[in-house]
């Protein structure tokens, strides 16, 4: 059973945003919720204090760099899928998902790589050799996010 896509050339622009834009911007609010959740958890362990929202402020700028990274993939591929299906051109389109899904595994192994290898170096920059407390937690909680950048980008598409 094959749609038809007509309605995306005929009907209104202001209705076509609303119902695309909308669910893209609760997904990025949701992330956004992350972070905010994440700070309210650590403040109330009574064990982490402010070391603990320390070290999550200093790592989190690497989920941002790897949802950046994932995003890109996943609209650049949306982009060229909308322009193989425009043309008629299935197999393009079904190719360059794959492909999509290769990069995103590809530069979450990449990336997860580098971060293990250059761990330190990239926490000292994020500012995180502040004291000890805060560079031990930092180097904890960035160990434990980087084994999840498979499945932070993998789940962004």
């Amino acid at each position: 059973m094959e749609q038809s896509n007509q309605f995306l050339g005929t009907e209104h622009i202001g209705k076509l945003m609303g119902k695309y834009a909308i669910p893209c911007i609760i997904s990025l609010l949701v992330g956004a919720l992350y972070n905010i959740v994440d700070q309210i958890f650590i403040a109330n362990a009574s064990y982490l204090g402010s070391y603990g929202n320390a070290a999550n402020t200093v790592v989190f700028p690497l989920t941002v760099v790897a949802l950046a990274i994932a995003v890109m993939i996943g609209d650049g591929c949306c982009a060229f899928v909308s322009i193989c299906l425009g043309k008629g051109e299935m197999l393009h389109a079904k190719k360059s998902v794959g492909n999509a899904i290769i990069m995103i595994i590809a530069s979450s192994l990449l990336l997860t790589v580098a971060y293990l290898i250059f761990q330190t170096q990239i926490i000292a920059m994020f500012g995180g050799t502040v004291n000890e407390e805060t560079f031990f937690y930092s180097k904890e909680y960035f160990f434990i996010l980087v084994w999840a950048f498979r499945f932070i980008c993998s789940g962004s598409q």
